[in-house]
């Protein structure tokens, strides 16, 4: 390896690529880039035009360093964008790669948990949560999905249900975790919808717009919770709920209901009531009933508990909690809602003190404090 070279070659390759339109530092580590890879090969074989070819490799390295930063800022712009209804924007590679990373050779669970960290941008921890499982069991997972990936051509997409998943857990996280993804995850759902005619593109799709047409009642001036029951339904966003409503409608009249088609439901009943007093909990009830069937997912019989305790008062939601792992998340919270609804403020407060130790992230750990303390103040009284 010639290295005095290579040191003699540096500032005329800069100098071209800077005339190529690149400014001095980018091209400087574009050069850089290169002059690595070739003391990594050229010992194996030098190449005639030693110049030439470093123009060509840091050009390269150049171009794939723009795009990706280019890509980004993208990313980073529509995600401080509200998605707004009506045409879908032109599309770009992100929909693509989600359908790459769900691989027929990898299982469904592992296809969504490496979409998720490797495009999703979600941490290990996140993902974890949103499956219910340890972190070290997420990262072993996310480990094996790697490598069995490794070599593997990524000619052959994954199917639509596995990218739904993902689409859903990124939406979930952006909706009420750390990161702000769900702007994001619906623009990839709407491209999604605007490709393929599926009804449980467009329940998802309206699951989304239903959720995120409350996202400004949500909080308070001071960030903490609001509940549903006392958010201000003026703040909800009624262009969003018409539109879910309408693309809910006809996903449904398809006659394939799916689970985000059900969830999608749900929501509709939450989003048509004027007063949280008026919401239509046998219809709810209902409908978690069918969401169960198609799923079995422990999370829908906890959540079904609360609406039984809604339709049928708080001592028939507790009966269904009963029945039900309480180690679940939220589990305890549940428990304290009802026990308070059914006039055992003691043990309720308890109970919100004890989930509030459990709770996920900061702002439901606050607002699970403020009830118990809530509770307790009232009985001293």
């Amino acid at each position: 390896m010639d290295e005095a070279l290579l040191r003699s070659l540096t500032p005329s390759v800069i100098a071209v690529l800077v005339r190529r339109g690149a400014d001095f530092a980018a091209a400087e580590d574009a050069v850089q880039d290169a002059l690595v890879e070739a003391v990594r090969t050229w010992p194996a074989g030098p190449p005639r035009d030693a110049k030439g070819w470093l123009v060509t490799v840091a050009w390269r390295r150049f171009l794939d360093a723009t795009r990706a930063d280019s890509a980004r800022r993208r990313r980073e712009d529509r995600i401080d964008e509200e998605p707004p209804p009506g045409p879908v924007p032109a599309a770009d590679d992100t929909l693509q790669l989600y359908f790459l990373c769900a691989h027929p050779s990898l299982s469904p669970a592992s296809a969504v948990a490496l979409t998720l960290r490797a495009v999703g941008g979600l941490t290990t921890r996140q993902i974890a949560d949103a499956y219910l499982v340890p972190e070290a069991t997420m990262a072993q997972r996310i480990s094996r999905a790697k490598r069995t990936v490794r070599g593997v051509r990524f000619d052959r997409p994954g199917d639509v249900t596995t990218v739904l998943r993902v689409l859903y857990l990124v939406f979930n996280e952006g909706y009420s975790g750390d990161v702000d993804l769900a702007a994001e995850a619906i623009r990839l759902t709407r491209q999604l919808a605007a490709r393929i005619d599926h009804p449980e593109v467009a329940g998802l799709l309206a699951l989304m717009l239903l959720h995120h047409a409350r996202r400004a009642a949500r909080t308070a001036p001071d960030g903490s919770l609001v509940p549903l029951a006392e958010q201000d339904r003026r703040r909800w966003d009624t262009a969003l709920i018409a539109e879910g409503v309408d693309v809910l409608q006809a996903a449904l009249a398809r006659d394939r209901l799916g689970e985000f088609q059900a969830q999608a439901a749900i929501a509709a009943l939450h989003a048509d009531a004027p007063t949280a007093q008026e919401t239509d909990w046998v219809q709810i009830v209902e409908w978690y009933d069918e969401l169960a069937s198609l799923t079995d997912s422990p999370v829908v019989r906890l959540n079904r508990a609360v609406a039984v305790g809604e339709a049928d008062g708080p001592r028939a939601g507790l009966a269904v909690l009963a029945a039900l792992d309480d180690s679940l998340p939220r589990h305890t919270a549940v428990a304290a809602y009802l026990h308070e609804r059914d006039g055992d403020l003691a043990t309720a407060a308890r109970l919100y003190a004890e989930a509030a130790r459990k709770a996920p992230n900061l702002a439901e750990r606050d607002h699970l404090t403020r009830q118990a303390a809530r509770l307790n103040t009232g009985r001293v009284r």
